[in-house]
């Protein structure tokens, strides 16, 4: 996902449009106040000394805020003309020097031009666009990915695009089966909404879109929170487990799945996937669906939140036909997640390979956590992620486990601390992490514990968005060569943040924001970070995300991949290159031959097809004919599903049970491990 995308739609949401035809614009000018000066050379100053890239505040990091600046203000370049962008030049090397000095003027001029632009860019789309007759026999497209594209020279440029834009929304309402009328009301609607969000714009919002552009340019998880947005980040933390349990963003103008919380109403239902487009939001089980293409996303998320037990209704394009196919309406019930449903789960998969009889543990770990108050209160029976797979692995022993599937899918991290304990459950000891901080001291991270719970056949399954203590864990297995990695190349962070308090350092009437800041970074017990690159496996599955899109490397301003010196540590004999290529050699038998796994190949590059296409038809009927096709192969698969013989040794029940080709090629691979495991 791309980073600028991300700051006009978290940070600034700023899509707006004017509330009716013969618009009179509000053409007061926002300022800053004057605290918002000295928060910025507080930030500078901070930035120069302790953020972990030791980068000092120059020239040419000036350069990179201005473009990411205007970037976020106007992502797909259909609002500022070139000549703009021509004048905001003289701040291109100046914004480091006006920073320190407490000068944020940069910000309101260039944001007050936008402002103007935006204003006449929807005089035009209400005036003009708006219930024009267009010619759907017309073969042109429209295209979505305008990052890289030219500044418009000219009005008429833009006049021409916002023909295209409007177009395109238009067609794809009367391809749900809108009359004319109807399209027209529901544009005026969408766009009368849009006003309400602009207005509400003001200074201080602008000063953060623009402080953001600033922290970022160090490394996308250095932000600033004016006190507004940390007021909301903290409520969003404490209510981030309710609703439906995913996580939002914004994509152009539709709203996308990034992630389905494991243990939600969505990941439950198997609805809602990664990538879906939600395009319509209604309540209960039946009101009204209200188009939400376009809308600011908090005020999407809004829509979708509600108390526990309540129904909510979303029109949805799923990610396997994209734009070119159907909408769907989902039902889900809104629910709280709760700490059991976060906690590590397992389950046993009986399977009969040649004439031998397996039992196969596998055990979910949606994120790294720990009962913190409990502990605090000296309670004895705490939660953690440690004592519960300790204790699902002994229940597992005690059934009599062949193998065991650590499934980390999904898992963004969270407790350092259970990192390095779980790490220790399949280790005998030694180092697990090196943790480095600006100022280069190396700390290890170690488990100091002798014991080693499970000695078994051991497989680790992640994906693009196993992050962070997920990648510590998963790196050190292999390192020690313990377990085999399999699936996706993991997302990537490996740096860690502090939040700072900015009252700490301004004496100010007026209320200041905070500070979150990276300052330290993860290493492998080998010296490879996992910052940037995070963990390849040994085994690489299908994928249809590639790392440009997701991770941190699709981030301009991430940290690198860099080298440390290595820790003294001693590896097992579990897993050598041998078992490693026999290992490999099979899986590829099976994607040879594995009707299941072919299957699930040929989706996923349709997925991924569908994935990289950014140019829409704005043709009738070729928008037609798309549709029936993504239905057509959508049908297909799902038909050819429920013929497909099972020749993997998976009883019937369990075969249907699992519907996930990941888990499924995992539990193969365990078996074919079981069968080569040396020591």
């Amino acid at each position: 996902m791309n980073r600028n995308r991300t700051i006009l739609t978290f940070i600034l949401g700023i899509v707006a449009f004017m509330a009716h035809a013969g618009i009179v614009s509000d053409t007061t000018s926002l300022k800053p106040k004057a605290v918002y000066g000295k928060e910025a050379r507080v930030v500078s100053y901070i930035l120069d000394n302790n953020h972990y890239r030791k980068l000092k505040l120059n020239d040419s990091l000036s350069s990179a805020i201005l473009d990411s600046y205007i970037s976020g203000l106007d992502n797909n370049r259909t609002y500022f003309l070139a000549s703009d962008i021509k004048s905001f030049d003289k701040y291109r090397f100046e914004i480091d020097d006006l920073t320190r000095n407490e000068d944020i003027t940069p910000a309101y001029v260039i944001y007050n031009v936008f402002r103007k632009r935006y204003y006449e860019r929807m005089d035009y789309v209400k005036n003009k666009l708006i219930g024009q007759a267009f010619d759907y026999t017309k073969d042109e497209y429209y295209e979505t990915d305008r990052e890289k594209v030219a500044w418009a020279d000219h009005s008429t440029d833009l006049d021409e695009l916002w023909r295209k834009i409007i177009k395109s929304q238009a067609l794809s309402l009367k391809l749900t089966g809108k009359t004319q009328e109807e399209i027209e009301t529901t544009l005026h609607k969408r766009y009368d909404r849009f006003i309400k969000n602009i207005d509400q714009f003001n200074g201080e919002d602008v000063f953060g879109v623009y402080m953001n552009a600033i922290t970022e340019s160090y490394d996308p998880h250095t932000n600033y929170l004016s006190p507004k947005a940390s007021d909301l980040f903290k409520q969003s933390m404490s209510l981030s487990l309710e609703g439906i349990g995913a996580q939002l963003v914004i994509d152009g103008d539709y709203t996308k799945i990034y992630a389905v919380l494991p243990g939600g109403p969505a990941e439950k239902s198997g609805k809602l996937h990664v990538n879906d487009l939600i395009v319509g939001v209604g309540q209960d089980t039946s009101g009204e669906i209200v188009d939400v293409v376009g809308w600011r996303l908090d005020d999407v998320v809004k829509l979708i939140k509600g108390p526990k037990g309540t129904t909510v209704r979303l029109q949805v394009l799923p990610a396997t036909t994209g734009v070119s196919g159907s909408s769907q309406e989902l039902v889900l019930v809104r629910d709280k997640i709760k700490l059991e449903d976060q906690a590590a789960k397992k389950s046993v998969i009986n399977y009969q390979k040649g004439n031998k009889p397996m039992k196969l543990g596998v055990i979910s770990l949606p994120s790294f956590y720990m009962d913190f108050d409990a502990y605090q209160k000296g309670d004895p029976n705490y939660r953690s992620t440690t004592r519960d797979v300790k204790k699902l692995i002994q229940e597992l022993q005690n059934e009599g486990v062949d193998g065991l599937v650590m499934d980390l899918r999904n898992n963004g991290g969270g407790s350092l601390a259970e990192a390095i304990d779980l790490t220790g459950l399949f280790i005998k000891e030694g180092p697990v992490v090196q943790v480095k901080n600006s100022a280069d001291k190396v700390e290890v991270g170690m488990d100091d514990d002798k014991s080693e719970q499970y000695k078994g056949p051991l497989v680790v399954i992640t994906n693009r968005f196993s992050a962070s203590a997920s990648e510590i864990f998963a790196g050190a297995i292999q390192d020690y060569n313990r377990g085999v990695i399999v699936g996706e190349s993991t997302y990537g962070k490996g740096t860690v943040q502090t939040v700072l308090d900015l009252k700490r350092f301004i004496n100010d009437k007026e209320e200041v924001g905070e500070l979150k800041l990276t300052f330290q970074k993860f290493y492998r017990v080998t010296g490879s970070s996992t910052q940037n690159k995070g963990v390849t496996p040994d085994i690489i599955f299908p994928s249809a995300l590639s790392s440009k899109q997701y991770g941190e490397s699709s981030n301009p301003s991430a940290l690198p991949w860099d080298v440390i010196k290595s820790t003294p540590f001693k590896k097992t004999l579990d897993i050598n290159a041998k078992v490693i290529t026999s290992l490999n050699k099979s899986y590829q038998e099976r994607v040879k031959h594995d009707q299941n796994l072919k299957q699930y190949i040929n989706e996923t590059e349709d997925l991924k097809k569908n994935l990289a296409e950014t140019k829409i038809s704005l043709n009738e009927a070729k928008r037609k004919e798309e549709m029936v096709e993504a239905d057509r192969k959508k049908a297909l698969s799902k038909d050819m599903a429920t013929k497909i013989e099972k020749s993997d040794g998976l009883p019937e029940d369990e075969l249907i049970k699992l519907k996930d080709e990941y888990l499924r090629e995992s539990l193969l691979i365990l078996t074919d491990l079981v069968s080569t495991r040396v020591g």
